[in-house]
């Protein structure tokens, strides 16, 4: 630190050597950089910056507080003039205007200081236990048929959660477990509906919460025991605590945290017009496959039906039904030829057989002479003796005769 004398006469100092030493002095001393501070506010400004600007003062004195707009953006309550608060921060010097500041980083209600430390003790406790450690947080369901809630029955919280439900997914079951979730019963009642849940309902996935308010309001959520039986759930749990800067216990030991009861249904549940949605492009994408497939099945089908074609001996019997009508053609047309040959022939025979039957010479006036006794021929005289018998046949009739003169012809 820079040293100054104050007792050299002619040792004069500038305004801005003056308000330096004053900060570094303020800004070195360990108290002085981590004090908590209670007071009433007043004189509260708050500009489009998004930082805070008030007093803190009580019968007798007063100090200038600033606070910045990160540390103003995780506020729990509505600062407003006149109400009493705990101020958490570090002491410096705005020397532009040689103003003595307090920078706030904490700012909570008159009598919550002791509950955010005891809160601050527990999560340091918890957390090196590994109880909010991220890789034992469990998925939650995609269809949940069945969604436990543990909030008060009468508290906006659950007609929130019951009405984005029915709006995003009506076809689940919803059984509530009535809880207190304010006061010194609360814990004690929260465990023993989780328990019920767990044991009894076997829900898919629980939703527990209630509406905004101080930390006072929402101390059973940071109750150690009430973190542990989240923790232990069988189900997975959806935290919706308070509102989007509230953040309790309950919140880090849940599988999920939801900044409202609101959100907690809404993280639960699928949409169902995104559900009808996802069904209707599946049912084009399947009648698009099952047309891709018939295409593809009547193309094998036509492929096997032409291959049966070729492989079928139909075409061959056909062939060999033409080849044997064909042959019977010719069979036939041969068979009549050989009938008519054979029978001109058979004509010709027996045309000639006419020629020579004798009963045909008989017709033109011979007759055949036979020897009686034996029935030959008599070709020649020397056949027969003289007044030997013989037997004639005429063309009509017959008659016997006996030789009487043989005569000799050349």
């Amino acid at each position: 630190m820079e040293q100054f004398s104050f007792f050299q006469p002619k040792n004069i100092l500038s305004v801005s050597q003056l308000t330096s030493y004053l900060r570094q002095i303020l800004e070195t001393d360990d108290i002085l950089q981590d004090l908590w501070v209670t007071g009433e506010i007043s004189n509260l400004s708050k500009p489009s910056s998004g930082h805070l600007y008030f007093t803190l003062k009580d019968n007798d004195a007063a100090v200038r507080c600033v606070m910045w707009r990160f540390a103003a953006s995780r506020l729990t309550f509505a600062p407003r003039d006149g109400i009493a608060v705990e101020a958490h921060g570090s002491m410096s010097l705005y020397e532009v205007q040689g103003q003595v500041q307090l920078y706030v980083d904490t700012l909570t209600p008159a009598g919550e200081g002791a509950l955010y430390q005891e809160y601050l003790r527990l999560k340091a406790k918890l957390e090196a236990e590994g109880l909010f450690d991220p890789e034992i947080k469990r998925p939650l369901p995609i269809l949940p048929k069945r969604i436990g809630i543990v909030t008060s029955p009468t508290g906006a919280a659950l007609q929130d959660m019951l009405d984005t439900i029915r709006r995003r997914f009506p076809i689940a079951e919803v059984i509530l477990v009535p809880t207190v979730v304010q006061g010194v019963n609360a814990p004690s009642s929260i465990v023993e509906a989780l328990a019920q849940l767990n044991q009894e309902v076997h829900p898919d996935v629980i939703l527990i919460g209630r509406g905004g308010g101080s930390i006072e309001d929402l101390w059973a959520f940071n109750d150690e025991l009430v973190a542990r039986a989240v923790a232990a759930s069988t189900a997975p749990i959806v935290s919706g605590v308070g509102h989007e800067t509230d953040f309790t216990l309950t919140d880090f030991a849940a599988d999920l945290r939801a900044p409202t009861p609101t959100a907690a249904a809404e993280v639960a549940t699928p949409d169902k017009k995104d559900l009808l949605g996802q069904i209707g492009d599946l049912a084009s994408q399947h009648t698009i496959l099952l047309k891709t497939l018939l295409t593809d099945m009547r193309w094998e089908v036509s492929k096997f039906q032409s291959n049966l074609v070729q492989l079928s001996p139909k075409h061959t019997i056909n062939t060999y039904r033409q080849s044997m009508d064909e042959t019977i053609h010719r069979l036939n047309s041969s068979t009549i030829f050989k009938l008519e040959k054979y029978k001109l022939k058979l004509e010709n025979m027996q045309q000639s057989l006419k020629s020579l039957n004798p009963i045909a010479v008989l017709n033109r006036g011979y007759a055949i002479v036979t020897k009686k006794a034996d029935q030959s021929i008599i070709k020649n005289t020397d056949q027969v003796n003289i007044d030997e018998g013989v037997h004639i046949r005429l063309r009509k009739g017959s008659m016997d005769a006996r030789i009487l003169q043989q005569y000799e012809e050349e």
